[in-house]
């Protein structure tokens, strides 16, 4: 293992516009070939090669997107994620070894706004980053706009959401999601219609990843998430946001 475990690479000087990312990944051979892709990119990497450094780097960095991987030394990358959801809500996307579904729900339930599989297609991770980016920073979605719905309240323009008046902390993904259920108030989403606004495809309609943010968002704006009263399942068809029944 190397005594520097967090590197920064470069090619050429960085420009402002420049997406900023903590990539945590221990495969020395996959971590150089995938940052000299993203640089290409005008992707600016900093490079952690343990889960116990990457957490105390991104606070460092504070870039627009952690890619972290799910087997790491030190710590793996679950539990890297949980550490950083208590600190921070950069967008994560995790990297799995397999496809199994098992392991994107484990991810997604540890916190992180995407996945990507081994082996990945360099223009789909290039794309997922840019995406998790843009959401990050507010530059998705629509106009900035205030919606309030029974104790809730969503505003798109700070991207800050507070039931009963108590702030509720998002991650970019989980607040992508509530936003879009609340510019539809009273209408039933599709869990195709969700992936669709959340990744951009709704080829993986059926996988359970939609179900996950569901589950995150209801811990925090639900009073009982057992039996939520705000974001409602609609059996068979999809998710519905209501103002909640005094």
């Amino acid at each position: 293992m190397h005594a520097h475990l967090a590197r920064r690479w470069h090619s050429g000087p960085v420009l402002e516009s420049e997406i900023r990312i903590v990539y945590v990944e221990d495969d020395e051979r996959l971590a150089k070939l995938t940052t000299q892709y993203l640089t290409s990119h005008r992707i600016d990497v900093t490079l952690v090669t343990r889960g116990d450094q990457a957490v105390t780097e991104v606070l460092r960095v504070r870039p627009d997107v952690v890619l972290l991987d799910l087997m790491l030394p030190g710590t793996d990358g679950v539990e890297v994620c949980r550490q950083l959801r208590q600190k921070s809500d950069v967008p994560v996307i995790m990297v799995t070894a397999r496809t199994e579904e098992a392991d994107r729900v484990i991810g997604l339930e540890g916190g992180a706004d995407d996945y990507v599989a081994k082996p990945f297609q360099s223009r789909e991770l290039v794309a997922r980053i840019r995406a998790q980016a843009r959401r990050g920073r507010g530059e998705t979605g629509p106009k900035a706009e205030r919606l309030e719905l029974g104790s809730l309240v969503i505003d798109a323009a700070t991207m800050t959401v507070a039931v009963e008046g108590k702030p509720v902390t998002l991650t970019s993904n989980e607040f992508a999601l509530l936003h879009a259920l609340a510019q539809r108030a009273g209408r039933v989403l599709a869990r195709e219609q969700l992936l669709q606004m959340l990744h951009g495809t709704a080829d993986e309609a059926f996988d359970r990843s939609i179900d996950v943010v569901v589950s995150r968002v209801r811990q925090k704006i639900e009073p009982d998430p057992r039996n939520p009263r705000i974001l409602k399942t609609i059996r068979g068809v999809g998710y519905m946001l209501t103002p909640g029944e005094k």
